[in-house]
């Protein structure tokens, strides 16, 4: 089957319509019908049906869509490995993560870290929780790093790193002296999350709510830049991993507040999809060097406390 029938219907389905998809891949608008018609010819079933300015999946083109995406991929594996192109990984990753942690972990792998033969060309996007399934379940991710959020993961995965979960408030709060924080102290306070689905969001769902189950909770659409920013100009507490607020912290911007009751730490978490072909190779280093710079090694694990 010609790639570029599947190419165009795959832009179809993610641009919403035959124009869009014609505009995005440069192509007259004419040209990507011909082909979906081609494609359908191949198939002997409708994929799409136009409905108004846009165009909608049949469900043969609902099951079609994924095994499209895996075709393309491995099309371009397969052209890379022919003109001895170095292999493409595509890692996902939360912005708490993408922060400080993973650029390390990237830069290691580049500069051969993890020793010959594993080097890899690195496509890196960053989102939330939300975003970042959407794009590992469209294959559109062969890797995807993010912190533990105690549901079970589905296929291969592996917990390469931990981290301290910190909770934090500016420098000019009203907390920030304090020696040690009791729950009581706390609950006069709201607590900051960037958005449904973030790591600030599920740290207080998995561990502060077990501590404080009246927390009252400022949601703050944004990113964790405007988050961050916001606790440190003392509107209010947040509890993240430390990776995420490790510059905030030393810099003097945030302060940590001691509790009565320690927090435990958060597993980091990688789940990649099976059947890479030649990109095994380079995720397989990638996944040693990142459980190597394992930000709470094992021994300083022990939750802290005051």
């Amino acid at each position: 089957m010609d790639t570029r029938y599947l190419r165009a219907f795959v832009a179809v389905a993610e641009q919403g319509g035959i124009s869009a998809a014609a505009h995005w891949l440069g192509y007259a608008q004419s040209s990507v019908s011909a082909q979906l018609k081609r494609l359908e010819a191949e198939l002997g079933t409708a994929v799409l049906v136009r409905a108004g300015t846009g165009a909608v999946l049949t469900e043969a083109g609902q099951r079609l869509l994924p095994f499209a995406r895996e075709a393309l991929t491995l099309d371009e594996r397969m052209r890379r490995a022919a003109l001895g192109e170095r292999v493409r990984l595509r890692i996902g990753a939360q912005e708490s993560l993408a922060h400080v942690w993973v650029p390390d972990v990237l830069a290691a792998l580049e500069y051969g870290a993890a020793g010959p033969g594993t080097s890899a060309e690195v496509e890196l996007s960053v989102g939330n929780r939300t975003r970042l399934g959407e794009l590992f379940a469209a294959g559109e991710l062969d890797v995807v790093f993010q912190y533990d959020n105690g549901r079970p993961a589905l296929g291969p995965h592996r917990v390469v790193g931990h981290d301290r979960t910190v909770l934090a408030v500016g420098s000019s709060h009203p907390l920030a002296g304090a020696a040690t924080v009791t729950v009581e102290e706390l609950l006069r306070h709201e607590f900051l999350v960037a958005e449904p689905g973030c790591t600030s969001e599920m740290l207080l769902d998995r561990f502060g709510r077990d501590l404080l189950t009246e927390a009252q909770v400022a949601m703050v659409t944004g990113s964790l830049g405007a988050l961050l920013r916001l606790a440190g100009h003392g509107r209010g507490l947040t509890l993240l991993p430390e990776l995420a607020l490790a510059r905030e912290l030393e810099t003097g911007e945030l302060v940590e507040l001691r509790l009565s009751e320690a927090l435990q730490p958060v597993s980091i978490l990688a789940q990649w999809h099976p059947r890479l072909g030649l990109a095994e190779g380079p995720l397989r280093a990638l996944l040693e060097l990142a459980a190597r710079a394992d930000p709470l090694p094992a021994g300083t694990r022990t939750a802290r406390a005051s």
